[in-house]
């Protein structure tokens, strides 16, 4: 059987007088007077089919079908009669006479409608993931990833980039995440690990002379999800032997910015460098969105000798910092929305949120409006004043406490204020934030590193063991619009260096050598100085079709909970499997 002869989106007034067979599914069914019109849709779009009861026998199989039927369809393309053109249609001037039909397959009743303007919750969309993926929104993004991918392989072909795949069974690394684990039936008791990325092969290849590699890579990581995270996700993997980390910048700003004007006609521009404690004082966070021209002011020198203890007390300790964002167009905002605000920045562990409106600063004290202004000597705001430039109608916050509540309260406020008050400059705003910490201190009071245990610290080793915390690195992180798409470094490739970073991190030569001992025997064995990214290929769709979550971004994704809803994995394994992998299932529902 010949399917068809067209695609619907081909069809157009060329065609008139032409005989054509179509196949697709039904987008739209509608009964006028008599006659009978299906709007068929495959991959390249829709054309109007039009059944008239002068063929008996086409006119009756076209009675009982109805949407998504799955059709094959023969007719004579006509042009439609006045007024009734779709100019909105490549086909929109024609339509197909039908005079045979053969119905391929039906449908059950939907769950859901499939037309863009159907509101649907998401558990049902992802468990019916088949029909979801046939609407127009989701066709794009799946199609502009494929796009998207075949200009980042184009490019790095370009480059001379070599695609090799690395291993999914694998061993556990640390990558400070969960692993998932995978038993293995030969050496009972032992399991594999999936990756959380290709890091330690990557390097591996570097030594083995292959000065140029990429990957698609598949990483799995068994954490908490968020609107950006997924337990399986899809990275672009690129590492280069004997490179500087300026080197991985230029090539990696030229690929992002040629994918963007190759796929959606974006000129993203210029691409700043930000030091990553730069970014922390102006902005917060080492993923700063430029798109908003809010930036943080500390005045924490301004309250040293204040009365006022909510401000005087973090002024005077080395832990904590006081920032002031300076907000024009802040006079539109309620009391109720300051409140909103208040109760926000409490969920990021702020105590409270202190501000002043900005009635008219040439009066000084007199022409602002606050509740902590009665609390603050005069001169100190008039200090705040012109540190700020504040003007008339420009409403000031502040955040005043341990560093890290003040950076992440005030930062997520900022981005908060920018979107409720329109502030937004530009539609894109890339960015580098370079010059990270090698360490940093976790929660539980360790030293854990601040991107992992393989990036090269800019120091000697004996300057390592004096001072680890001072120590930076040749790493790098590219942001998008407040989004981190990926980041890099540059490797360790000597091993008494790698050596006295294991010993920071308490990783003796034992658990070295059992957890990655083909790195470290690599680096003994002639490896070249190398350097890499990688970037996150599903978040960077996600911000190219401006969706809420990657998982509209990805073809069948787990739920934030991990689960798939269409396939009800994870599921049981049956006696006998668990039996050859030498495994017990506890009895959860048992009472301990």
């Amino acid at each position: 059987m010949t399917f068809r002869t067209h695609y619907c989106g081909s069809i157009d007034k060329k065609n008139i007088g032409q005989e054509v067979a179509i196949a697709g599914w039904i987008h739209r069914r509608r009964d006028h007077g008599g006659v009978i019109f299906f709007d068929i849709r495959d991959e390249t779009g829709l054309v109007q089919v039009v059944y008239n009861p002068d063929n008996k026998d086409s006119f009756s199989l076209a009675e009982t079908c109805r949407s998504e039927f799955v059709l094959l369809s023969m007719g004579t393309v006509q042009e439609r009669p006045e007024g009734t053109i779709n100019p909105d249609l490549l086909s929109g001037e024609i339509e197909i006479n039908a005079s045979g039909l053969t119905i391929l397959n039906n449908s059950l009743a939907l769950p859901f409608q499939l037309d863009e303007y159907t509101s649907v919750g998401e558990e049902t969309r992802l468990k019916y993931r088949f029909l979801d993926l046939r609407r127009d929104a989701m066709q794009a993004k799946l199609r502009l990833r494929a796009k998207v991918s075949h200009s980042l392989r184009n490019f790095l072909n370009d480059e001379n980039f070599l695609e090799i795949e690395t291993p999914l069974l694998t061993k556990a690394t640390p990558e400070g995440a969960r692993d998932y684990l995978v038993p293995s039936r030969t050496y009972p008791g032992s399991f594999f690990a999936l990756p959380q990325s290709p890091q330690l092969f990557k390097q591996t290849l570097m030594a083995s002379g292959f000065e140029k590699y990429y990957q698609f890579a598949r990483c799995f990581r068994d954490e908490d999800l968020r609107a950006d995270r997924q337990p399986e996700f899809t990275q672009i993997d690129l590492e280069s032997a004997f490179v500087e980390a300026n080197d991985i910048i230029e090539l990696v700003t030229r690929m992002i910015s040629k994918t963007f004007k190759e796929t959606m006609n974006v000129d993203l521009g210029e691409f700043p460098h930000l030091t990553y404690a730069e970014a922390i004082e102006k902005y917060g966070t080492d993923k700063p969105d430029l798109r908003n021209p809010l930036e943080f002011i500390e005045v924490k020198d301004l309250f040293i000798d204040s009365d006022f203890k909510v401000f005087s007390e973090p002024a005077n300790s080395d832990e904590s910092r006081i920032a002031a964002l300076r907000v024009p167009k802040g006079e539109s905002l309620s009391r109720k929305q300051i409140d909103d605000y208040t109760d926000f920045v409490g969920t990021f562990g702020a105590k409270g949120l202190a501000y002043i409106r900005v009635e008219d600063p040439s009066k000084g004290k007199e022409g602002l409006q606050s509740p902590i202004i009665k609390f603050i000597d005069e001169n100190i705001i008039n200090q705040i004043l012109i540190t700020l430039e504040a003007k008339k109608g420009d409403i000031i916050f502040f955040g005043a406490g341990k560093r890290k509540v003040v950076n992440d309260s005030l930062s997520a406020l900022r981005d908060l204020v920018a979107k409720d008050l329109d502030l937004l400059v530009s539609e894109w705003a890339p960015c580098w934030v370079v010059d990270f910490p090698m360490f940093e201190i976790a929660s539980s009071g360790q030293i854990t590193p601040l991107h992992h245990p393989f990036t090269a610290p800019r120091c000697s080793i004996e300057e390592l063991k004096d001072n680890p915390l001072l120590a930076l690195t040749d790493a790098y992180d590219v942001v998008l619009n407040g989004t981190e798409l990926g980041g890099g470094s540059v490797r360790i490739h000597d091993h008494e260096m790698q050596s006295e970073v294991l010993k920071i991190l308490d990783i003796d030569h034992e658990e070295a050598q059992e957890k990655f001992g083909f790195l470290t025997s690599a680096l003994q064995h002639g490896c070249p100085p190398h350097a890499g990214l990688a970037i996150g290929f599903d978040r960077m769709i996600m911000l190219m079709t401006k969706s809420d979550s990657i998982r509209d971004v990805i073809a069948f994704p787990k739920t934030q909970s991990a689960s798939c809803l269409m396939t009800d994995a994870p599921g049981a394994a049956s006696f006998e499997q668990l039996n050859e992998l030498n495994l017990k299932v506890q009895d959860l529902n048992k009472e301990t």
